[in-house]
């Protein structure tokens, strides 16, 4: 197969994160409109999206094992047709449990198959450019706030809630099966033999694996980093109409923060390839933290768009770069593995942000504890960062056989 399909991969990936990752993360814009017309609880609703991240981050490392035992076509080609569904499901429930099930679990399960597969698969496809090439793919995940987000808003104001969400459903199955057909295993990786011939293919269990420092501090900062950025993303959008935006231009900052996270993916992805992974990421990962701490002191929409350049550029510039120490510290040929469990891990980490920030704002009525407390979270994440070990030159590979 042609090397030039790898910008193939790099294309349906990055429209699959994007359809994917852009309908789950579009119950931000849902929110309101269906506590409005329900009643429902903000904390209940935001709920949904802990469960989310948790089933995202169980099914992640799940759909990871089996990309690499599969290939990742039929692990997104099953996403894909899930996903439509979920979305058609939830747009139908008539109390908050079975919203919470059918969008919190279903519609996590589904964004699981795309993210780490598709990474995990873009990986073993480059060896020069990695950090780009993945952080394109990513970059999918910057599209969705200027492109599902708004899309939602219009259908919510064109329709309601719940017609908007099935008109979702329906148009990703349209979208996505059609590029999960797209998606090849990388020639390299088909085999049984490492892509990389500087890794040695001595077998090592996964227990060791997932014990080593390099896992360990590349699990932690994923976690603290995600719990840092989740929960004000989320609730922007509500904490923005609380200062007195309109809600139109309130979706336009979500918007602005997801084009600023595609140049950031981009920036970060380049400069990690010429400066190295490592100082990148603990940049990127202070200059989080504190645009976090600023957003206390912004209430006019010029103000929420200028952080959201910074914010935005630098929680989506380091998204990617995990993937990329992943595997450079392990290979390929267990990198869905390794990168899945990751990626439960920094879920786990997401999955505390809306709940923790819709319980915060029914308690004291403002966000102000939100943003305090997801600052201090991101310094937090910068700290593990500086644990990392040096990238090894050689890195001991387990066996497929050895993951039940």
């Amino acid at each position: 197969m042609s090397a030039s399909y790898r910008w193939v991969i790099v294309g349906a990936g990055a429209l699959m994160t994007c359809v994917a990752l852009g309908a789950m993360f579009s119950l931000a814009i849902f929110q309101l409109p269906i506590a409005t017309a329900t009643g429902w609880s903000h904390v209940g609703i935001a709920s949904a999206m802990t469960l989310n991240f948790i089933v995202m981050g169980i099914g992640g490392f799940l759909w990871g094992t089996a990309s690499d035992r599969f290939g990742p076509r039929i692990v997104v080609l099953i996403g894909a047709i899930v996903l439509g569904l979920a979305l058609i499901l939830a747009s139908r429930a008539q109390t908050l449990l079975q919203f919470q099930l059918t969008y919190g679990i279903l519609v996590g399960l589904a964004a699981s198959t795309f993210f780490a597969p598709m990474i995990a698969a873009t990986t073993a496809w480059f060896d020069k450019n990695r950090s780009l090439a993945v952080s394109l793919v990513s970059a999918g995940m910057g599209v969705a706030p200027m492109t599902i987000s708004p899309f939602a808003r219009w259908l919510i104001s064109a329709y309601e809630w719940r017609t908007a969400m099935l008109i979702i459903g329906v148009l990703t199955w349209s979208l996505l099966i059609p590029a999960a057909l797209f998606v090849r295993r990388a020639p390299a990786a088909a085999g049984d033999r490492s892509a990389n011939p500087s890794v040695e293919t001595t077998q090592t269990p996964l227990a060791q694996v997932f014990r080593s420092p390099q896992f360990i501090v590349l699990g932690l900062t994923f976690f603290a980093c995600c719990a840092a950025h989740s929960g004000p993303i989320f609730h922007m959008v509500s904490y923005a109409s609380i200062c007195g935006v309109a809600p139109m231009a309130a979706v336009s900052i979500y918007s602005v923060e997801g084009l600023a996270g595609l140049g950031g993916r981009i920036v970060y992805g380049t400069l990690a390839d010429r400066l190295g992974v490592k100082p990148v990421l603990i940049a990127g990962l202070l200059i989080q933290a504190l645009a976090l701490a600023t957003y206390l002191l912004v209430s006019q929409l010029g103000e929420f768009y200028a952080l959201a350049v910074i914010f935005g550029s630098a929680y989506g510039g380091v998204m990617p770069l995990y993937a990329v120490l992943a595997r450079e510290y392990f290979g390929p040929r267990i990198i869905g593995t390794v990168f899945g469990a990751a990626t439960m891990l920094s879920c786990l980490g997401m999955a505390f942000g809306p709940l923790v920030g819709g319980w915060i704002f029914d308690t004291f009525a403002n966000y102000s504890w939100l943003f305090i407390g997801s600052a201090l979270v991101g310094l937090g994440a910068a700290a593990i960062a500086l644990a990392f070990p040096p990238l090894p030159r050689q890195m001991p590979q387990p066996a497929l056989e050895a993951v039940s």
